[in-house]
């Protein structure tokens, strides 16, 4: 990466951008070579070993939503990003199937909000998977079907809603936070060192083969102290790691499904992007999250729980192609109330000229705020 981004280097765009617009090149396709890919990680001069706390998760906390003792999930850093924490698919065989659906069938209902309902009145969108059961049941046809309104669905938001034109949260947009969405955010920050974490917004983004996020930072929360978290689902992506400015070349890692990115400490502000989704590879794929069955795992109090057979039809038909992604935030740090005005600081491209994926405004910011109610 370090070569490239050198062979890039010169007057004109910046180096994030030039990478960005490297990876997300269809011809002639880009290469590949220098993306990491953490599930076949050692360690290296560039991957480090994670530290993580296993004693602040029991076997049984973990498994009630999902995931593997923490003694066995697969923990990397990287080497000058100080705070970024890496975990390779620390989901237990079958357990991503319940996470699947939850984003596809539960967390687009009504009350949370998506971009369906800028341009369709509340009844439309009412019920996105039922109306969309039907066409993602039938079997590919060569003909160009219409789109069911999953396949239309770029976004939701949870919790404290993002707002996408002021890029700021306030304190009368808000519904609950999913009860299991919170549960497993719980557990991954805990044995990552921030036991204070309080999950209060959500950021669900749909990727089709060919979307994108553009680069951007994630500022629009009051608390910076306190990690992001993200949690990737379905097909792969290219996800790109850079500085506290544009001139510092981003570092490429693959990001397939199951893996959880943790963005804490010097790394919290730092710019990403996604510049493409990437099929993804054996090992993987829709049909090995499905595993199998996950009755032995399963306990009375447990979260996750069995994925009818009728609902799977649907939600691997939409994986086949398709990706997504939750980001979780704390938004407010203990005691903290929302200010009058909201901030109007930003800082993201001028003129605000990234886009995000599929049209929608780039990425979040706001105003920058340090605070200490998360810090490990």
């Amino acid at each position: 990466m370090a070569k490239m981004a050198a062979s890039m280097a010169g007057s004109g765009e910046d180096a994030f951008r030039k990478i960005f617009k490297f990876y997300k090149r269809r011809n002639p396709p880009p290469d590949f070579s220098d993306v990491i890919d953490f599930s076949k990680c050692v360690p290296s001069d560039k991957v480090l070993p994670a530290k993580l706390d296993p004693l602040a998760v029991s076997d049984e906390q973990a498994a009630r939503v999902g995931l593997q003792p923490v003694r066995h999930w697969r923990a990397f850093g990287l080497q000058g990003y100080p705070g970024f924490i890496f975990i390779s698919n620390p989901f237990l065989l079958g357990s991503q199937k319940f996470w699947v659906r939850q984003c596809l069938k539960t967390y687009p209902q009504k009350p949370n909000v998506c971009n369906l309902d800028v341009h369709m009145s509340p009844s439309d969108t009412q019920d996105i998977w039922g109306k969309s059961v039907h066409g993602l049941s039938l079997p590919l046809s060569g003909s160009r079907e219409p789109k069911t309104l999953l396949e239309r669905l770029r976004w939701v938001t949870l919790g404290y809603h993002y707002n996408w034109d002021t890029k700021t949260y306030s304190a009368n947009h808000h519904t609950p936070f999913p009860a299991d969405l919170h549960l497993l955010s719980l557990q991954v920050t805990a044995a990552c060192g921030f036991p204070g974490f309080n999950t209060e917004a959500a950021i669900l983004n749909y990727y089709r083969s060919d979307s994108s996020l553009g680069i951007h930072v994630d500022e629009s929360e009051l608390d910076h102290s306190c990690p992001l978290l993200s949690f990737s689902f379905g097909q792969s992506a290219i996800f790109l790691l850079g500085g506290i400015c544009r001139q510092d070349p981003p570092t490429a890692m693959y990001m397939h499904s199951g893996d959880i990115m943790v963005m804490s400490g010097q790394s919290r502000l730092l710019y990403h992007a996604v510049p493409r989704i990437v099929p993804a590879p054996q090992g993987h794929t829709a049909s090995e999250m499905g595993g199998c069955s996950l009755a032995s795992s399963l306990q009375d109090s447990t979260v996750v729980e069995p994925v009818s057979e009728e609902d799977w039809v649907v939600c691997s038909r939409y994986i086949q192609n398709s990706r997504v992604n939750v980001t979780v935030r704390q938004v407010l740090e203990p005691g903290q109330s929302f200010p009058e005005t909201p901030s109007s600081h930003q800082r993201t491209d001028a003129g605000n000229t990234e886009k995000y994926h599929d049209g929608l405004a780039d990425g979040e910011s706001g105003k920058r705020k340090r605070s200490s109610s998360c810090d490990s």
